[in-house]
């Protein structure tokens, strides 16, 4: 193998531009085709991407790369999550007990951008832009796309094609339609959408709301969520149901049903949101769902990477955070095995697909407890006492949530069962009155160690591990 092999990368997105980045930063010949125009250059459409939140996974990626540094200014902590409720009263609670613990609110674009122009810096790597994948031929490795600007199809053959073109990609696509070998697929949408609203600057540019918080109104059957961007500005994003309950997006179609609802569900956001009508109107609604597939490769030829492998709903803040972890695995494994391409993808897929799954799961978990749970008196008491556990015994305890966002050496399948296991413990015991928060931390974390343990027994004897 030669290190100047033709690598063909589908999607310019934050996977995409991270992987080229990578792969040009080891000598590799590298050319990503974009369907979209040059972000840097173009204004995309507002409404289209639910607002990130970079954590520690995503933050070892950037490490890799060489550009946390750079990434670093882009971003705004966040120390918790402030829940608000129908009458305007706030109460946080935050997602560490230790010190030092946060996520960061990052804008998409920025981010994207940055990446884009890291890759820029490299003579062996090329990004084609508004050139769109209509499909690939996985046995001859030639791609088809379709030129935008002059209306024009053509070819591009890779020695080895990466597909992190997203939730809809179109190599992913190519591999159940051309029936080469067995494909396993699903995609499972929530009865949710969301729709993304603005909270402007103030005059003075400043946050009219605290922006060390992710900030949430929970409400049952709908929630809003509102991220801090550098501008001063907010970007809100309500999810709702498509068509069931009193207020939906089908029925939310007048200014008087628009402002009744907010009026009603959310008002002291309506009091920041000026042109709530006009967004309402403007701004797309947006689909929520899980993509799972299996295998992610097609011989030595073809990888799935990212979404286009395994998208997730957005709330455990996770899905671009787990896009950057897929190129952090999948350069160790090439590291290891740089040559052959086959083992490589065997390998990765071996690695990572029982963690994605994991995380994806999660994710949906994380939508109910944050549109249901974050108010009740229950998981508030349990946060409580995970928070004080975190703060008194920062090396001995980790919550599912730290163990997920905090520790990128501990994988999502593992933060998964062990994270679920100590929730289940606390819960009953916390049901059951058997916890005091007056009595004894390191007593009651001793508890609840023995308790979790139990709990990871009964599931191995179950066959749930």
């Amino acid at each position: 193998m030669s290190k100047k092999e033709n690598i063909l990368i589908i999607g310019a997105g934050l996977c995409g531009s991270l992987l080229a980045l990578r792969l040009a930063q080891r000598g590799y010949t590298v050319h990503v085709y974009e369907s979209r125009p040059d972000l840097r250059t173009t204004d995309i459409a507002a409404g289209r991407s639910i607002n990130l939140a970079l954590s520690d996974r995503g933050l070892k990626a950037m490490r890799l790369a060489g550009v946390e540094d750079k990434v670093k200014p882009l971003c705004i902590p966040m120390y918790g999550r402030l829940i608000h409720d129908k009458e305007g009263n706030t109460f946080p609670s935050n997602y560490s007990g230790r010190n030092g613990e946060y996520i960061n609110s990052i804008s998409r674009g920025e981010l994207n951008g940055l990446l884009l122009s890291e890759a820029d810096l490299y003579d062996n790597l090329t990004i084609h832009f508004n050139k769109k994948c209509i499909s690939v031929d996985i046995e001859n490795n030639v791609a088809s796309f379709y030129e935008y600007e002059t209306k024009t199809e053509f070819e591009v053959k890779g020695d080895v094609i990466f597909g992190t073109d997203g939730a809809g990609s179109s190599l992913r696509k190519s591999y159940y339609l051309e029936r080469k070998f067995l494909f396993s697929y699903s995609q499972n949408w929530l009865t949710h959408g969301y729709k993304e609203l603005e909270i402007p600057a103030a005059k003075d540019g400043k946050h009219l709301i605290s922006k060390d918080y992710l900030h949430i109104w929970p409400r049952g059957d709908y929630m809003l969520i509102a991220l801090a961007n550098l501008d001063g500005s907010f970007t809100v994003t309500l999810f709702l149901s498509y068509k069931e309950g009193h207020y939906n997006f089908n029925n939310l179609t007048t200014e008087e049903n628009i402002t009744a609802f907010f009026k009603e569900q959310f008002p002291d956001a309506l009091e920041l949101i000026p042109n709530i009508t006009a967004e309402f109107a403007n701004n797309p609604t947006g689909p929520l769902g899980t993509v799972k597939c299996s295998p992610w490769h097609y011989k030595n030829k073809t990888l799935l990477m990212g979404d286009a492998a395994h998208a997730i709903v957005p709330f455990y803040g996770q899905g671009m955070n787990a896009s950057f972890e897929d190129v952090t695995v999948f350069d160790a494994i090439l590291e290891k095995h740089e040559g052959d391409w086959e083992t490589i993808f065997k390998a990765y897929e071996k690695s990572r697909k029982e963690d994605t799954d994991a995380i994806a799961d999660l994710a949906i978990d994380n939508y109910y407890e944050m549109r249901d749970h974050v108010a009740n008196p229950i998981f508030k008491e349990k946060r409580t006492l995970e928070m004080a556990f975190e703060k008194e015994f920062p090396t001995e305890y980790f919550s599912k949530y730290s163990m997920v966002t905090f520790n990128e050496d501990i994988s999502y399948s593992d933060a998964m069962k062990k994270g679920r296991a100590q929730d289940k413990a606390i819960l009953n015991m916390i049901a059951g009155k058997e916890i005091n928060m007056n009595s004894d931390l390191k007593t009651l974390l001793t508890r609840v160690k023995q308790e979790t343990q139990a709990i990871l027994q009964d599931d191995r004897i179950a066959g749930l591990k």
